[in-house]
């Protein structure tokens, strides 16, 4: 296990000393004391990346071929090890085993698909584009790393989300200095080390973990940095944007959501309800993506709230690394990642509580108190049925395994409801009517909708949203571009000259 800075290739304490401790969400015990970036550090690891920007190792001087190979070898070797990355990511954000072997497993899809299209790459180069001059001069497109990434990425998916991030940046041919979220930073140190092993040059990938504001206030002010990209909350994403303004420095955001559901009465209950547990159960419910505003057609309301609360009483909320549940095949569900998180949530639950809003499942401490003893950050599944549209747990982005449904008759009402919303980040319909459900889907204004599914997301594919839920994106050939700066060469015979002057 690695706990210091990982800078130019090694791991070193923070120039100050400081450090802050990583807490095992799921008995609330601290697992290790890992260093914490400051300003000097920041100013370390951006000079590592600019001079391995300007190498002849990496940045512009290298191919997509190279940077192709070096993905590909890190994915073997994250394969390899496995087991111990999901370890981290058990212990460090509390994730059941299960939901850390699908998060590597995205990862090493990414791997792959970036490393083709960093290898499309460099058949690119130096595009022939017609400019109407009739010969008179030839333009040539070239594709160039954008810079000095400052990557900045959540605690929910410590290693999936900074792999969106760094893959594609180092696909482009980028240097990166990045700050995970002080919160689950384990898995992104052992990264750093892999695209060592990988063969990645020193200084194209440093990891700085430390406190938000110090470490990642220092990172998205600095004036070498070329690329913000950030996923975390609106009011940090304030903060960065003012940082990134006063140089100027392009930002992509991804901002969370609080992004609608709806069902319509001719849809297959059985399977919907096994979609809509994933949309708010699963990660604990803190998923930017969450689909926890549900609206429901009237005339199968009932039917589905006792179909759902029929299969949310077969998911065990646990600690996956207990004995007590090694032989378990079941669903689970673990705790959520940290006490301040915890303390969040439980005042959303309380504050509706003392509302009167209908608690139709769940929102009873009582639920999880004998998990590890009472000592781990353990929130139940809660349906709050019919909450007005009023109601801070209707808008409020709760990032927790919180769920809202409300019935409605037409069609029109459900995507208005669906669309009142700042955030629009995702969205997703359920019809056996097709035709219908491509109609709901051009109506929603979110940046990826579903239909007659819910949260799947694949590196082929762009991911981020409108409105309050960010600009830019990730993933697919349009998460590459976002590291890509693309250069215009003219150019004319020696001796021509428009004979001006």
């Amino acid at each position: 296990m690695h706990t210091q800075l990982y800078i130019n290739g090694e791991f070193k304490d923070s120039v100050l000393g400081e450090t802050f401790p990583s807490i095992n969400p799921a008995n609330g015990e601290k697992i290790c004391d890992v260093s914490a970036a400051t300003k000097e550090d920041i100013d370390i690891a951006v000079a590592a990346a600019k001079d391995c920007l300007f190498s002849p190792q990496w940045g512009y001087a290298s191919t997509g071929a190279q940077r192709a190979k070096i993905l590909r070898d890190f994915a073997a070797i994250l394969a390899a090890r496995k087991e111990e990355v999901l370890l981290l990511e058990c212990l460090d954000q509390g994730k059941p085993k299960r939901e850390a072997d699908a998060d590597i497993g995205d990862v090493l899809t990414a791997c792959e698909y970036f490393a083709t299209l960093a290898e499309e790459q460099d058949s690119h180069q130096n595009t022939a584009v017609e400019n109407g001059s009739e010969g008179e001069f030839a333009s040539e497109i070239c594709h160039e790393p954008i810079g000095i990434v400052a990557a900045i990425t959540p605690w929910n998916y410590p290693l999936l989300m900074a792999v969106w991030k760094v893959i594609p940046a180092l696909a482009a041919g980028c240097a990166i200095v990045l700050k995970p979220s002080e919160l689950a930073p384990l898995s992104c140190l052992v990264m750093g080390e892999m695209f060592t092993q990988a063969g990645l040059p020193n200084g194209a990938l440093n990891v700085v973990p430390g406190l938000g504001a110090i470490a990642g206030g220092a990172l998205t002010a600095h004036m070498d940095v070329d690329k913000i990209t950030f996923t975390g909350s609106g009011p940090t994403a304030s903060r960065v944007m003012q940082n990134a303004a006063a140089k100027p420095t392009a930002v992509t955001t991804e901002l969370g959501g609080k992004s609608p559901l709806i069902i319509f009465e001719d849809s297959d209950i059985a399977s919907v309800v096994d979609w809509v547990i994933t949309g708010f159960v699963w990660g604990s419910g803190q998923v930017c993506s969450a689909t926890s505003r549900v609206l429901i057609h009237e005339s199968i309301k009932d039917q589905f709230m006792t179909a759902l609360v029929d299969k949310l009483k077969q998911i065990k909320i646990c600690d996956s690394l207990s004995d007590d549940v090694k032989d378990f095949t079941g669903p689970q569900m673990g705790p959520v990642v940290s006490e301040g998180q915890y303390i969040k949530i439980w005042k959303y639950i309380d504050d509706a509580k003392a509302a009167g809003l209908n608690f139709f499942y769940g929102g009873d401490r009582a639920m999880v108190a004998d998990i590890n003893g009472g000592k781990g950050f353990f929130v139940p599944p809660l349906v709050i049925d019919e909450p007005p549209i009023s109601a801070a747990v209707w808008r409020e982005e709760i990032f927790g395994p919180v769920l809202c449904t409300r019935s409605f008759k037409t069609e029109e009402e459900a995507v208005f409801e669906a669309n009142n919303s700042e955030f629009g980040l995702a969205g997703a319909v359920f019809s056996a009517d097709l035709e219908r459900c491509t109609r709901v889907a051009r109506n929603m204004r979110v940046g990826v909708v579903w239909k007659n599914c819910c949260q799947p997301a694949f590196a082929q594919t762009p991911w981020g949203g409108v409105k309050r839920s960010g600009f830019g994106r990730d993933l697919g050939k349009w998460g590459l571009e976002e590291f890509t700066s693309v250069k215009c060469v003219h150019s004319a015979a020696v001796g021509h000259s428009w004979g001006l002057w």
